[in-house]
């Protein structure tokens, strides 16, 4: 998150297809949903998701393209999903008899929309003190403080985001700590508990943050207070994790004398040890993410994703043979000085690298229009030679931010058996032009511009015009 002091006061190519392109008659074994973390902590399940798919009959989309993240861009194409799944897609697929057809001519299909860097919920709407949740500024490390407990179901941002496309999201903390919390990986539904939201099975992230937030932030308040401060805060929160987690894993080997004392925060990065918990970690000069890379590999952790990494450009090299993502802004960068040296090719560098690059939000305005920004990338790179296809870019606000999050093996692409979240556009959604006509979460019909019945509101904005 872009902290200011307002805060604190308040892919491989993909070339298209022709319209004969191959066609799945049946979905093959559905794909297996995000491995539950072990019980490590030898506790049980804590605040475990309540989410339910909502009921929706089966449907088919007929006669769009079909863009599908996968490699495939099918002119003419169809799109069949039932009780959750994507069960067949192509150039000849049946609608079964109790199926919704809906006439797709004109019209482009994507999946759905996903942002790994978020906060809504967390700064809910209308952005006063009373809904400033998302930064627990109150020690250099807060690993204990969960996402999920600051989120706000009614946040009237939720709807605005569901009608760019958007399907699910991680809600982060923000970035005045140097560990600031785990995030809340999120199904963007309508919702009473934030519980209902969470996508089951999905794992945890670490909200990490380096460079001058944490600076600015500490700096008058006993430090840290410089960037070898902030590398001695990070080593020596893992030391202890490191004890704790030995302790723990020693306890539930043998059940031999009293169990350990829990401890909130060392229980957070502990799992971060144990590869359960996965790394997002706020960064934006070159040198920085060097030098986390090198603190991954003392305590022997991954960093999933670099956020904002305005500079990942630099060192695109390096992220594709560590396997860490970027998630990056289109042109977002200058306003402090850290976020100098940003260049519009940064995505499409990555790309050529190597490297996987992600478009994210940070914004509760952006995220209503990650398609567009990703398009912005996209051209800024072909401007400067870089051969970027539209499945690449496709896959830079969909399968790529579905690995970010540990997801890619169920949301992200359009393929049988993955869940069906599945958003039709007006236009190329690569156009300024294009909206979202309809969006699917998990094969339930939750948006559509055209029927006000499926325009979700939330109680806070009842009776506005």
């Amino acid at each position: 998150m872009r902290f200011s002091l307002i805060v604190l006061g308040l892919l491989a190519t993909g070339g298209c297809a022709s319209a004969g392109a191959r066609t799945t008659a049946a979905a093959p074994p559905a794909a297996s949903a995000p491995a539950v973390a072990q019980d490590t902590t030898g506790i049980g399940p804590q605040y475990p998701s309540t989410y339910k798919r909502h009921a929706n009959p089966p449907v088919l989309i007929r006669n769009a393209t079909i863009m599908t993240a996968a490699g495939q861009e099918i002119q003419g194409g169809s799109i069949l999903f039932r009780d959750g799944r994507i069960v067949a897609v192509g150039t000849n697929v049946n609608a079964p008899s109790d199926a919704t057809v809906v006439d797709g001519t004109g019209k482009w299909v994507t999946p759905g929309v996903i942002d790994v860097h978020s906060h809504l919920g967390v700064y809910a709407a209308p952005g006063t003190f009373a809904e400033s949740d998302g930064n627990e500024a109150t020690n250099p490390v807060t690993a204990e403080v969960w996402a999920e407990h600051s989120f706000w179901p009614q946040d009237p941002q939720i709807p605005l985001a569901i009608a760019g496309g958007v399907t699910t999201i991680q809600a982060l903390p923000g970035s005045a700590n140097l560990i600031g919390g785990r995030s809340a990986v999120l199904k963007l539904i309508p919702a009473r508990s934030v519980q209902e939201m969470k996508f089951p099975g999905a794992h945890y992230g670490l909200k990490m943050a380096c460079g001058e937030n944490p600076k600015r932030t500490y700096g008058n308040r006993g430090g840290p207070s410089t960037r070898m401060g902030n590398m001695a805060g990070y080593r020596a929160a893992f030391i202890g994790a490191q004890a704790y987690r030995q302790r723990w894993d020693k306890w539930n080997k043998d059940h031999q004398g009293d169990r350990p004392e829990r401890n909130l925060r060392n229980e957070t990065l502990a799992e971060v040890l144990r590869g359960n918990i996965y790394v997002q970690n706020h960064c934006y000069r070159a040198d920085e993410m060097m030098q986390m890379l090198d603190l991954a590999h003392e305590f022997g952790f991954k960093i999933r994703a670099f956020h904002h990494a305005v500079e990942a450009y630099k060192i695109a090299d390096v992220l594709a043979r560590e396997g860490t993502a970027s998630a990056v802004w289109a042109d977002w960068w200058g306003f402090k000085e850290e976020a100098m040296d940003g260049i519009h090719e940064n995505a499409a560098l990555l790309q050529q690298a190597g490297a996987r690059a992600d478009i994210h939000s940070d914004d509760a305005g952006g995220i209503q229009r990650l398609n567009q920004e990703a398009a912005k990338a996209m051209y800024a790179g072909r401007r400067a030679g870089i051969p970027i296809t539209r499945d690449q870019v496709l896959r830079w606000f969909t399968a790529n931010a579905a690995w970010v999050l540990g997801l890619d093996s169920i949301v992200g692409t359009l393929e049988p058996g993955k869940m069906a979240d599945v958003v039709v556009w007006s236009a190329d959604p690569l156009s300024v032009y294009a909206r979202a006509v309809q969006v699917y979460n998990d094969g339930w019909l939750v948006y559509d511009r055209n029927d006000p019945a499926h325009q979700p509101k939330t109680d806070f904005s009842l009776g506005q015009p």
